[in-house]
């Protein structure tokens, strides 16, 4: 790899302000593109389109690609070597070389290195529910499987591929899905998507194009999901909640409903799993109308205090279409996420997808697929169920030291903590947690709004901080409990 680096170098545009062209090795002519480039490389590097440590061309390549003489290239590089600008070093190469102190902004000695700076205006605490600890993400095993995957992948891998996904994905879905989810699962029904929100905006079109009108919804959740729901012409009346979840069983009388969007594992953002009572009132909702259940499986690997609750789609999988994504457990970066569908709506959701797989990269596709038949899925899952269940007794602990009065729910599974406040305090409780620097979301915030106001609290996403800003975000947090 190091020799064919130095064959044919690095690609690098510079504009040489027009004086390039024909080359030469002295005289005027050379004298003005030696400056031309000079200049080029400065302006480059202090705008900062090279970076320091950037390795530049050898002077033969650039010379080439430049069409100018090497040894213009070549004295170019050396008196910028000089000046500071560039570094040379025995088989390391022309570097940009590191920006000196008289060239940079004044900044305080005390101050974090930019990489671990927050930006202007960024809280200094994180406590949002909805993201993982980005920190822990498996570098190292992702990239063990990357090599692998890539190594084993066929040509026809790189080309634009079934609208669906790669069948290597599909197939290790379908395997850990039914082992690990309950899900009843065949690598034909399954359709991959770049995250929830891409699924779900397929799934509404296919239901607009089946002339369904209304999707009932929980009387909590994403807005996100309610204004893509809205934008596809689709109503949403609200579903009634109480201690023991969403009621299901209200769905027989919202005549107009096609479709329901629940979240039956781990309600989001209230945490708690559906009745079973209510679980069965759902599915004979669809069978009895023909309605369709959108089951939004968005944490359910994680669970600590109770047994594991299945998907709802193993007790019908014609009437539920189970959308789950690797956002929670791994990174929504990855845009990574996944439809099973009942069998007579796979050909209607490929073609809102289109002909070709335009969504999600195949590789990393080949290298998820990888990930989750090597075992390093399910090794990086129950190394992330200890670390998030250590965080939420810290956090339960805290709490209770703190403000006794205070009550935690919804703590069995998931991600995220509600504590309950007292009667019309949510609002100056966010407010001051904002004045301290302190990013934490009112329950009220994902009210639908249809739904009346039952309880002030907050949603503690106790997962987002990294192992460092953990205490200090928990600290932070009990200080602004009432």
């Amino acid at each position: 790899m190091a020799n064919e680096w130095a064959t044919f170098g690095a690609d690098l545009h510079l504009d040489l302000g027009g004086t390039g062209g024909t080359g030469g090795t002295g005289g005027i002519g050379g004298q003005g593109l030696r400056h031309g480039l000079m200049d080029a490389l400065r302006e480059a590097v202090r705008s900062g389109r090279l970076a320091a440590g950037t390795r530049l061309p050898s002077s033969r390549q650039l010379a080439a690609d430049l069409g100018v003489a090497r040894n213009t290239v070549a004295d170019a590089y050396a008196e910028l070597v000089a000046e500071g600008w560039l570094t040379a070093r025995q088989g390391s190469g022309t570097r940009v070389a590191p920006r000196s102190a008289a060239r940079r902004p004044e900044r305080s000695r005390t101050a974090a290195p930019a990489a671990s700076r927050t930006a202007p205006g960024a809280p200094a605490h994180n406590l949002r529910p909805g993201t993982p600890d980005l920190s822990t993400f498996p570098r190292a095993d992702w990239l063990k499987a990357a090599r692998k995957a890539l190594t084993a992948a066929p040509n026809e891998a790189f080309g634009y591929g079934d609208p669906r996904g790669r069948i290597e994905l599909r197939t290790a879905l379908a395997e850990y899905l039914a082992r690990a989810r309950g899900v009843h699962a065949r690598p034909e029904r399954i359709v991959v998507c770049s995250g929830f929100v891409h699924g779900l905006m397929m799934m509404a079109r296919v239901l607009r194009d089946r002339a369904v009108r209304e999707v009932a919804v929980e009387s909590y959740g994403l807005d996100v999901h309610w204004k893509l729901l809205a934008r596809e012409g689709l109503r949403m009346p609200a579903l009634p909640f109480d201690e023991r979840g969403t009621r299901a069983e209200e769905l027989a009388a919202m005549s107009g409903v096609g479709a329901v969007l629940m979240t039956p594992a781990h309600q989001f953002p209230m945490g708690g799993a559906l009745h079973p009572d209510r679980r069965a009132a759902a599915v004979d909702w669809a069978r009895a109308t023909g309605g369709l259940i959108l089951e939004d499986d968005y944490d359910g690997e994680f669970r600590y205090d109770r047994q594991p609750v299945g998907a709802l789609q193993g007790l019908d999988p014609e009437r539920v279409v189970y959308l789950g994504t690797a956002s929670k457990s791994l990174a929504p970066g990855l845009r990574l996420a996944w439809m099973v569908l009942p069998e007579h709506l796979v050909a209607e959701v490929t073609a809102a997808k289109g002909e070709v797989d335009w969504t999600s990269s195949a590789t990393d596709q080949l290298t998820f697929a990888e990930f989750l038949g090597s075992g390093a899925y399910d090794r990086h899952v129950r190394a992330m169920r200890l670390r998030y269940r250590r965080r939420r007794d810290q956090l339960v602990a805290a709490v209770a030291a703190a403000s006794p009065g205070t009550r935690v729910s919804g703590i069995a599974a998931g991600l995220h903590a509600v504590l309950e406040l007292p009667e019309g305090t949510e609002a100056a409780t966010v407010g001051s947690a904002a004045f301290q620097g302190l990013a934490v979301i009112g329950i009220n915030r994902f009210r639908h709004p249809d739904t009346p106001v039952t309880k002030d609290a907050l949603v503690v996403g106790y997962a987002t901080p990294t192992d460092s800003a953990w205490a200090g975000a928990l600290q932070a947090l009990c200080r602004v409990l009432p």
